[in-house]
């Protein structure tokens, strides 16, 4: 059967088989985050400072001081996405996280990474592990409870936080241990096991996944996140993901892995489907009405207890 739908380069009705409308739909979703990235960092909210952690250009991090100044406050670090290759600590961290988290009591901190293929994955590993590191060292300085600090990615970050928080590896080479890091949140990733998600996952991003992970199997597994759960691991996780079969299939492996090995760890599932809801789960996270807000608030306040 044919069905008969609007082409996106032009405007000519374009055929397009029935069995392809998904693909179809889900392209025009990934070209749409890609334009939304290219059109540049959005304002960071007030009383911003940027600071290097290393000495590459992209080795830097965004730093939001807690509005309470009065005693060392938790800090939520967070890890944008983007395919491993592109993205940004100001133009993929959502509007509404910095802000929402500043009221919550907690510092914030957004991390750049070096990027595919210029950097391996294995780099961009190291990346969050030194921003973390970097971030503790120079607690006193900037404030900070280096006893309440908490990783957090969306989608390719959500991945890169993951295998910081299950592979003690990236956290010994940089001068901390697993045990240090508060908790772990990724959001809506799909490759905590990265030769699963090149079997069964969706066409659209294979191309993005073998570029990020080679072929190789054994840098695959070492680079899987469910695969290092056995622990040790971060002391506790909570895993978010939208109604995407590859997603939802990922985040339970990972969180049954987690569990199984002793680590508390949380798996919801938040409203939103397919690449928007992907999308949507990164951008509206801070909102009040977002279904995620409060449950990722509700989890923040039981690992920041003093």
């Amino acid at each position: 059967m044919i069905r008969l739908a609007l082409g996106i380069t032009g405007l000519a009705l374009v055929a397009v088989p029935v069995a392809d409308a998904q693909r179809f739909r889900e392209r025009l979703a990934e070209r749409m985050a890609e334009r939304a990235a290219a059109r540049g960092a959005e304002a960071p909210a007030a009383g911003m400072v940027e600071h290097s952690f290393g000495t590459d250009p992209l080795q830097k991090l965004d730093f939001w001081a807690a509005k309470d100044t009065a005693r060392p406050a938790p800090i939520v670090i967070f890890v944008h996405g983007g395919g491993w290759k592109r993205g940004d600590k100001r133009n993929a961290t959502g509007a509404a996280k910095v802000t929402h988290f500043l009221e919550q009591g907690y510092a914030v901190a957004s991390v750049n990474y070096r990027l595919v293929p210029a950097a391996k994955v294995e780099d961009q590993a190291a990346d969050v592990a030194a921003a973390f590191a970097w971030l503790r060292s120079n607690a006193s300085k900037l404030n900070i409870d280096p006893a309440r600090m908490v990783l957090m990615g969306h989608s390719a970050g959500a991945h890169l936080v993951a295998l910081v928080g299950t592979d003690p590896r990236y956290a010994r080479a940089a001068g901390f241990a697993l045990s240090d890091i508060s908790g772990v949140i990724p959001l809506d990733g799909a490759a905590y096991d990265v030769a699963a998600q090149l079997a069964d996952g969706p066409s659209i991003m294979q191309d993005t996944y073998g570029q990020a992970f080679g072929s190789d199997p054994a840098r695959q597994k070492s680079l899987s996140p469910t695969l290092h759960a056995a622990g040790p691991n971060a002391p506790a996780f909570l895993i978010l993901h939208v109604d995407r079969d590859d997603g939802k299939r990922q985040s339970e492996a990972l969180g049954a892995a987690l569990r199984q090995a002793g680590t508390p760890a949380q798996v919801t599932r938040i409203e939103g489907r397919g690449l928007i809801g992907h999308m949507e789960v990164n951008r509206k996270l801070g909102q009040p009405d977002y279904p995620a807000t409060p449950v990722v608030d509700a989890w923040l306040k039981t690992r920041f207890q003093p």
